[in-house]
């Protein structure tokens, strides 16, 4: 069992969020266009989701991207996913996403993209704070300065995505599919996909809308009473829901029920490590102990890393992972791209399902049961809690956070790397104990905290 850190400032776990025009303004996204401007010179794509100021934080990245001499290609809106396939298979520099993904929708944010389509590494976020806060952008001159051209990449990555399934087998099935695109930018993919592969498809908020009127962007359980009601009075197969950029997918069954994502996680990676005969699973130590116990059970092993996509794609590279993912719905298949992909991961449960020819409910029965509570706290001062966990837990893991093993469970107490909050998670085999280690958990944050 290995385990791999890391850590962000400005830019956190993933990119730079704020509350868009008070946290994260127009000035601020201009001075990060210049920042990858200067660092990418080239061809850089930019795209953003369906947030009211996605458009507005766009513009001022596409200006600060050519004013330092960079040409940048607008995309529009689209998943997080199809842009980073854009930039892998084109001839683009970089990419930019503008969106905040989970978070609320007041919330905004912009990512880097390296030019293999993979996000920006820790190192690379710490060269693009460093030219940030130096302001050493690159100058041009008034007949230097960069161009904006326009194109499409929602289109070529439906196409991507169709090439690494068995569109053939899942066509046969004939799946009757609900989908909740939560109006972000899945709206623009995910209905299509599933068409193309002999899916009838049911969508439901399924028009882009930055207000997020019917939902929070976030696809926990709480979120999609609506998918499991239609799932049922339809008859569905699946049903699937998507975060604001569509990185990210969790999955009904077709009896209404919620399936977790750590237990999704863990089916994908038993069938990867199944079809490969082995291989290596990366995922945060944030995720549930049923992922590796069906790793090991399939002849796998796992790796575990800091919380973040960023750093489980560096150690999926580093080891030569056959998958990877978070337990939030963001998984990782790296036959086609090492990034979280919510519409790869629906075209790949629909073959999985197509293969085994198995209701989704069948198949996840295989998959150890463990109880998992987890629990949101306000938190201001990060750095008080992580040297009070220090202080009160020394013994503790701090891959990222504080992780606490025990003989019957676990807990891991982790502040947010993208909202002023802090995560309490607890795990174990009976839902009793796993009630007793959160409270332990939050006990031990509100102490340090005070």
């Amino acid at each position: 069992m290995t385990r791999i850190g890391g850590a962000g400032e400005l830019f956190g776990t993933n990119g730079v969020r704020g509350i868009a025009n008070e946290e994260l303004t127009a000035d601020m996204a201009l001075n990060l266009g210049r920042v990858i401007g200067t660092m990418r010179k080239g061809r850089i794509a930019v795209a953003t989701d369906a947030r009211i100021s996605s458009q507005m934080l766009k513009c001022a990245v596409l200006a600060g991207i050519t004013s330092v001499g960079s040409d940048a290609v607008d995309l529009g809106v689209a998943p997080t996913p199809a842009l980073q396939y854009y930039v892998k298979e084109t001839n683009a520099t970089g990419g930019v996403i503008v969106t905040a993904s989970h978070n609320p929708r007041e919330y905004n944010g912009i990512k880097f993209v390296h030019s293999d389509g993979t996000e920006f590494t820790r190192e690379m976020d710490e060269e693009s704070e460093r030219i940030y806060k130096s302001k050493e952008f690159r100058t041009a001159r008034w007949n230097e300065v960069g161009q904006i051209f326009s194109s499409e990449c929602n289109r070529f990555y439906i196409d991507g995505v169709k090439e690494r399934v068995d569109v053939d087998l899942i066509v046969s099935r004939k799946f009757r599919v609900v989908v909740d695109c939560g109006n972000g930018a899945a709206c623009f993919t995910s209905p299509q996909l599933l068409k193309e592969l002999g899916c009838e498809v049911i969508s439901i908020n399924a028009h882009p809308d930055g207000s997020f009127p019917q939902r929070n962007p976030e696809p926990e359980e709480k979120n999609v009473g609506f998918l499991k009601e239609v799932v049922k009075q339809v008859s569905a197969d699946l049903g699937i829901a998507h975060d604001g950029d569509a990185d990210r997918a969790t999955f009904v069954d077709e009896k209404g029920n919620f399936i977790s994502e750590d237990v999704m996680l863990a089916l994908m990676a038993k069938y990867y490590v199944t079809m490969k005969g082995g291989g290596k699973v990366v995922t945060p130590v944030s995720s549930s102990k049923c992922v590796e116990d069906a790793v090991n059970g399939a002849g796998g092993e796992i790796v575990y890393t800091a919380v973040g996509s960023p750093v489980v794609v560096k150690v999926m590279k580093e080891v030569n992972a056959v998958f990877g993912g978070e337990g939030n719905g963001g998984l990782i298949f790296p036959e086609f791209q090492l990034t979280r992909d919510g519409a790869m991961s629906a075209a790949k449960v629909l073959e999985l399902m197509a293969s085994e020819q198995k209701p989704i409910s069948e198949l996840v029965k295989d998959i150890p049961k463990y109880y998992t509570l987890k629990e949101k706290l306000p938190c201001r001062d990060k750095l008080k809690l992580l040297t009070g966990l220090k202080e009160e837990f020394p013994k503790a893991n701090f891959t990222d956070g504080a992780r606490l093993d025990y003989d019957d469970g676990w807990i891991l107490i982790r502040p947010s790397g993208t909202e002023p909050i802090v995560r309490v998670f607890a795990e174990a085999k009976s839902p009793d104990k796993a009630k007793e280690l959160l409270e332990k958990g939050i006990q031990s944050v509100k102490k340090i905290l005070g």
